[in-house]
């Protein structure tokens, strides 16, 4: 049970991470989910200024990105053989990718050029596999890349404590929701600070985090 903690805290702290310096770093990009991006581009679509580009083109990386995950977890899964540490290298790869081209791209000046925009769909895609890995490989955890429902699940599990009403397992629950919002939530301001200091290089960080579950049974 620590393990499936420890794993939820990683992750969650990676994606709030991530979010954040693909948010900072290049216009307002959400990176770890696409429903701040739907308000964005209509935001933009409304109000004309820039941006607009590498939000559109973020949506079929994240969508490629879930497709070949999927895809890989069946393939892996008809040979009898795990997926999680299949799609978390694959994730690193392309958060290399992001921190590459994000890096050739500096400074980033305007979204609408080539290596911003590879550099966005290169983050877009590595938080769609974190996204795809949640469902296919750590259905037991928490979500750790869109925090709306973990906070939605967390009010709910505290009222009903305060009431004395509790369901068998609440308690329980509340833990398993509550750390990966957490750690989102430290991730984000580690990341929005990291960059100021590191640029595209902050991204080694989460690169590190993934290497170390790699090399770890924390997935196990």
């Amino acid at each position: 049970m620590a393990s499936r903690h420890a794993l939820g805290v990683a992750l969650g702290y990676t994606a709030g991470y991530v979010d954040t310096v693909g948010f900072v770093a290049l216009f307002g990009l959400f990176t770890a989910h696409v429903t701040g991006n739907f308000v964005l581009i209509g935001s933009e679509l409304a109000r004309p200024g820039h941006g607009v580009l590498i939000k559109l083109l973020a949506f079929p990386a994240f969508i490629l990105a879930v497709a070949a995950a999927r895809l890989l977890a069946v393939w892996l899964e008809a040979r009898q053989r795990p997926a999680a540490r299949a799609l978390t290298l694959l994730q690193l790869v392309l958060l290399l990718a992001f921190m590459l081209l994000g890096r050739a791209a500096t400074p980033v000046q305007q979204t609408d050029a080539l290596l911003p925009l590879l550099a966005g769909m290169a983050g877009a895609a590595a938080m769609g596999v974190q996204n795809a890995a949640s469902r296919l490989v750590w259905s037991e955890l928490a979500p750790t890349t869109v925090m709306t429902g973990n906070v939605t699940q967390l009010v709910i599990d505290l009222v009903d404590l305060a009431r004395a009403s509790a369901a068998p397992g609440t308690l329980s629950r509340l833990w398993k929701f509550l750390w990966p919002v957490l750690a989102f939530g430290l991730g984000a301001i580690h990341g929005a600070f990291a960059y100021q200091w590191a640029g595209f290089y902050a991204l080694l960080l989460p690169v590190a985090i993934l290497g170390v579950l790699l090399a770890t049974a924390l997935m196990v």
